[in-house]
Order: structure tokens, then sequence, then C-alpha cells
């Protein structure tokens, strides 16, 4: 069996995997985009389903007015004692000398059930995970963040145990490892293996020069020392293969006896001749998920065919499990949920939005635009191909200038264009383009687009084609025309995004906004993600 790269496509980065009996599970980040953490399942490693988005109450989650690319960074997911164990960081402020950043903990016995109300442990850093050792102690790690003028803001990886019993940190905190040359040391992994402990973490950032380190001791509180020929993995060396940014990783011991590393990635777009911050190029699906082969010598693991992550690897011993697709090509709002891979930004929209209305949609009441870190009525989905079509059909009656909905391309708060059914007092219901470009905006349409008044539902289009996106609309659904303007994807990528500050990924949705605070309603009647 082979496993093709990436085996998680699109925004789903920072994946910590975890085996229960014969089932696999990898947890991924999901910033600012509620419901928090995404849960993946696979019986094979090679065929992967969204089966939890476990931090789903804002009792468990507030991420109201978190910036861009708050939230939650790194959960680590670990079964033992019969249940599943998550631990995430809520990330408060992201710019300047501080990160204020509070670690928690959830608990399950079952993936995809009810999972507890969170636990607090402490705020001293972000990327924690919890060890259990094979006496059934436990213990939490984390990164330290020193916001000390003139110190490196990454002091170290801290060691504290945990105490079930009494749901609490005991003891004090102790550095156990202070990283190597390469700075940034983040993300620790700590895994017990014919009587060593390994501790697995990311270093150099989380652009295109990431890498993961292990080191190891015979005792939990160190010495480390690095493996011999560090980093484990990195795409740093190799700038022309597919997948980069390779780091951020965490490992697995199979039921049939073999290692394999789950790591995050990046793929660049192809062919893209746009100025470039990095010669490498842009990554707009965001940081993805990939697997590799591990082979262990001396007492220390390494990747299979070298420290640098392949395309395409030998699968693991055995049966290859295929799941049936985990989201329809066309969604058509029949269900009382949401599908799993739909989300929104910073909290639940709670009664800005209804399934039961009107039966058969999506109904998005207005609230603030897609520049607010507080309340947008916005429901999308990642952006999991180079090249797809998304479309939606909208019934929509604005009033005034001050309501829109419509389909939008996003990234955060800064980045975003949209296609919006809004009001203009000279020419009534019109089509509009708006751009916003690292905050600058923008409406390139030089005549905005006549509806008729009488017109019921509007149907919107955008077509991904690689480097460039593009709108178009039909006002039956049969006959379409394209808004002739391309927008070039890199935009929508971290890699673009502020110097690449930023760590999500481009969305695509559904979007209603009435900044007058009379909540106008939207109707979406169903919702096409297409890449075939």
């Amino acid at each position: 069996m082979k496993i093709k790269n990436p085996i998680l496509t699109g925004f789903n980065p920072d994946p910590s995997i975890c085996r229960a009996g014969e089932d696999y599970y990898i947890a991924v980040s999901t910033f600012e985009w509620f419901p928090g953490v995404g849960i993946y399942h696979s019986r094979d490693l090679k065929n992967w389903r969204l089966v939890s988005r476990p931090l789903n109450r804002t009792s468990q989650l507030d991420m109201k007015g978190n910036p861009d690319s708050g939230g939650v960074w790194a959960p680590a997911l670990s079964y033992s004692d019969g249940k599943f164990w998550l631990i995430f960081t809520d990330v408060k402020v992201v710019d300047g000398q501080w990160k204020d950043s509070h670690n928690y903990l959830v608990t399950c016995d079952t993936i995809d059930g009810d999972w507890s109300e969170p636990i607090y442990l402490n705020s001293a850093g972000f990327d924690p995970s919890l060890f259990h050792d094979d006496d059934g102690k436990k213990y939490l790690l984390n990164m330290v963040w020193d916001p000390r003028v003139g110190n490196h803001p990454f002091h170290g990886i801290s060691l504290q145990e945990y105490d079930s019993e009494s749901e609490r940190l005991i003891g004090n905190p102790e550095i156990i490892f202070k990283g190597t040359d390469i700075k940034l040391t983040e993300a620790p992994h700590l895994y017990k293996v014919n009587g060593y402990y390994y501790l697995m973490t990311a270093e150099g950032g989380t652009k295109f020069d990431h890498q993961e380190t292990i080191a190891r001791s015979e005792s939990l509180y160190g010495p480390y020392e690095v493996h011999p020929e560090n980093p484990l993995i990195s795409s740093w060396h190799k700038p022309r293969i597919e997948l980069q940014k390779a780091g951020h990783a965490s490992m697995v011991h199979t039921h049939t006896d073999e290692w394999f590393l789950v790591h995050l990635t990046g793929r660049p777009l192809e062919n893209d001749t746009k100025p470039l911050l990095d010669p490498r190029g842009y990554c707009p699906l965001g940081r993805e998920t990939a697997i590799q082969r591990l082979y262990w010598e001396n007492s220390w693991p390494y990747v299979e065919g070298g420290n640098f992550p392949s395309a395409v690897i030998e699968g693991p011993e055995m049966e290859e499990v295929p799941w049936e697709k985990d989201f329809p090509v066309k969604d058509d709002f029949n269900s009382s949920s949401l599908n799993l891979h739909f989300q929104t930004l910073r909290i639940p929209l709670g009664d800005a939005m209804s399934l039961e209305e009107k039966p058969g949609h999506l109904r998005l009441y207005g609230r603030e635009s897609l520049t607010s870190l507080f309340t947008q009525s916005h429901v999308a989905r990642r952006w999991q191909d180079f090249s797809f079509t998304a479309e939606t059909k909208v019934n929509f009656q604005p009033e005034n200038f001050m309501q829109a909905a419509g389909l939008v391309n996003y990234y955060n708060t800064r980045n975003w264009t949209a296609l919006q059914i809004t009001r203009d007092e000279q020419k009534g219901k019109v089509l509009d383009l708006t751009v916003c470009d690292h905050f600058s905006f923008a409406q390139p349409l030089s005549e905005k687009i006549n509806l008729p008044e009488d017109s019921e539902y509007i149907y919107l289009r955008s077509v991904v084609k690689g480097t460039t996106y593009q709108y178009a609309y039909s006002l039956e659904g049969e006959t379409w025309k394209d808004i002739p303007i391309d927008f070039p994807s890199y935009k929508l990528s971290d890699d673009y995004v502020e110097g690449g500050g930023f760590f999500t990924g481009a969305f695509i949705g559904m979007q209603c906004q009435d900044t007058s605070g009379r909540g106008a309603s939207a109707d979406f009647d169903y919702f096409i993600y297409d890449n075939r």
C-alpha cells in the first residue's frame, strides 16, 4: 500500500497522532476558527476522515475578540487509562513582547463524544502536551515564553507533574531542554521507548526553515542529548521538493510494530510568477499534514529515505480501509447540524444561524463586517485543492447599502475578497465585489452589476485555478456570467499575509452582514465544493 502526501490537505497544521487499539487519530490546530480542534480517524494511516471537533461550546473555548491567528494552537491528543486526553492552548495575544496563552485539558471516553469542561493548567507558554509515563504518573510539557527585552523569547521546554486525581499541576516546573542553536524551540512531545525518554521539538519557526529535533535521555528530567544527525526532518536543505516547511511532528508505534511520523508541511503554488517573499513560493492551502515511515538504528529514529519528506511512502502492513467522502460535493443543508468541515469565526453563531427556519437552507442573520474580531455571521470551509469550484444559491433582499450577503474567499480579517448582493441608492439591488488586501480596501467593478428587483435567488460561484481565482454569477443557475477580474491565490497565504506572521490558510464560504444592526437574513440553498 502506497500513501501519497499530504494525508490531510488544506489548512491542517501541527499534527498530534495517537493510537487506541487499531484505530489512529490525528488532532490539528484550528486557530481562530470554531469549533476548536479537528480530529481525524484512520484504520490504515492512508485514508482519513474528520470525526470530531471537540471544543464546540463557549464554556470550553471562547475566542470572541481573539486576534487573527490567535486561538487554538498545537493541540496534543493522547489515549491512556481508557479515555482520550486533549491538551490545547488558547492564545489571546500574538503581537508584541508577550504571548498571552492559556493551556487547558479536556477528556472524553470516545473520540466523537461530549468532551469535558476544560481544566485550566497554566499560562507559561504555548504548545502543551501530556506525557503518560509507564509508572502511571502524568506530566505536562510546554514551551516557556520569555517576554524580557534582550532575552530570546523561547526560553525552553518545561516539565511539571499533573495529578489526575486532584486535576491540577503539582510540584514545580523545570526546564528540561533549552533547544539547539536553531532556536525557536517549541511543540514538545515526549515518548518512552526501550528505556529511553525521547523528546521531540519543533525548531526554526514554521516557515520554510522549519525542522524537527529529537533528543533522548535515560532520565525523565534529562540531560537530553540531541540526535547525532539532527534534524530528524526538514525541507530547508531541499528547496525543490514538493513538500516544504517540514517540521512540528509527532510519532506513533503501530499495532503492526511499525513506526511512523506525522508532520506539518506546505505545498507552494507551481509556476507562480508574482514577486516572492521567499523564492520557494506561496502556500494558499496553508500548512498541511504529511506522514513518513521511521526506522530505528542505535536507539535513534530516522526517516526512511533521508531527513526530508517524501511525497509517496510505503504504508504500514495493514489492510486498506477507505471511508466514504466526509464532505459531499453538494451540501443541501438538509441536516440538523452543519457538516464538520464548516466552521465559523471565534464563536458559535447561535441565533445568528438556523438550519430549521427555512428547511433545506442555511439562514444567516447579518452581524458585523468581515473585518470584525467579534461577531461575524460567516460559515466557511478550507481550500483543500489548488483547483476547484465553489458555488452557492442565495436569497437575500437588502434594504440598504449596510446589508450584504454572498460568497467569500478569506484568509483573515485583513485579507479577503467577497462577491456580495447589496443595495445602492441609485441602482437598487446590485452585486458588487469588495477586496481587502492588507487592510487596504477596493471595489474593483467599474459598474456594480444590476440585479432584478423581483429576483428571489441569485447563484454565485468562485472558480480557483492554481495561481488565480475568479467569480461568476447566474440569475437562473444555467447561464453563468464571468466577472472578468483575476484574483491572485498567493494573497490568501501565510507567506503573503503580513510578511508570513500568520498561520492559517485560505477558506471559502457564505457570509451575511448588516452593520445597521437590523439583522437582515440571507438564505443559502446549498453549497458546492467540487475538485473534480
